[in-house]
């Protein structure tokens, strides 16, 4: 059995399931109503949260996990594990790396862990996991998986759109000029991550046309490996995204996963992406 645990965060987008099915430990994010604090995808799921901010006269806020969660995940993996990967949402994004990277140096006497940026988020951030504990299974130590996964962060792409660009502009993740411009013109813009920040990608009017937009820029990578339909509220909008991208992974089925609720804060309720990892050129 593999020594080496794999460690991600609740933004991943992976399923219960998907964690047990490749043992991979799941560090939460908060969500904050308030005073109260809950912590993601544990304490409040997704539907619940949207449920919630429906009826919220304030937008919820959020927050990295402690530097003393993941110190308590690393000694309780430390039991039966020689090293860790923790895998984690971008660092231009959240400071759950920076809590991590204190967590790491501090029980560096106890055991190895290895801190990677995923400088991505949702299922881009989930395949990178999955990516991680595949590698632990072929027998791949710690410092040589972390070095993989950061050779290959380019491959995975997350563009999504949005129904307004408000909740992403009071969450401090994209500038007012570009707020106010998809305002004003009633746009629905496609953003992506790049380098790890949130960046307008293109300008549609219709969610149609930006649903499409979505699967033309997977039909122009130099091929897909794995991909996802992303949803917060509108699953049949994911389910019909699915279909059409299945044409371009035949040998992996297209799956259909919800944004977290740290995630849904900030890019509001009816927003749609795709998450995929591109295959390589070489």
């Amino acid at each position: 059995m593999s020594r080496v645990a794999i460690v991600t965060d609740s933004t991943a987008d992976l399923t219960a399931e998907q964690l047990a099915a490749y043992d991979i430990t799941m560090v939460p994010l908060n969500v904050h109503f308030g005073d109260e604090t809950l912590q993601d995808q544990v304490e409040i799921t997704t539907d619940q949260f949207m449920e919630r901010l429906a009826s919220s006269a304030a937008l919820p806020t959020t927050s990295q996990p402690s530097a003393g969660q993941f110190e308590e995940a690393f000694r309780g993996l430390a039991q039966n594990h020689d090293a860790v990967v923790a895998v984690l949402l971008s660092s231009k994004l959240s400071g759950t790396v920076q809590s991590a990277q204190l967590a790491a140096n501090t029980v560096a006497d106890t055991i190895q862990v290895e801190v990677v940026d995923s400088l991505n988020a949702s299922l881009c951030l989930g395949f990178q996991a999955i990516r991680a504990a595949t590698l632990r299974d072929e027998g791949l130590d710690a410092p040589t998986i972390s070095a993989r996964l950061r050779d290959e962060v380019d491959a995975y792409h997350l563009l999504f759109f949005v129904e307004t660009l408000e909740h992403l502009r009071r969450g401090g993740r994209i500038g007012k000029a570009a707020t106010m411009v998809g305002s004003l013109l009633r746009l629905r813009p496609l953003l992506r991550v790049d380098e790890g920040q949130i960046v307008p990608f293109e300008r549609t009017r219709t969610r149609g046309r930006a649903l499409n937009a979505l699967v033309e820029f997977a039909k122009g990578l130099s091929g897909v490996d794995v991909a996802a339909a992303l949803y917060n509220t509108t699953p049949h909008d994911a389910a019909d995204l699915a279909g059409q991208l299945q044409a371009l992974t035949p040998e992996h089925e297209v799956l259909v996963a919800q944004f977290s609720t740290v995630l849904g804060a900030h890019v509001g309720p009816g927003a749609v992406g795709l998450a995929v990892r591109e295959r390589s050129r070489g």
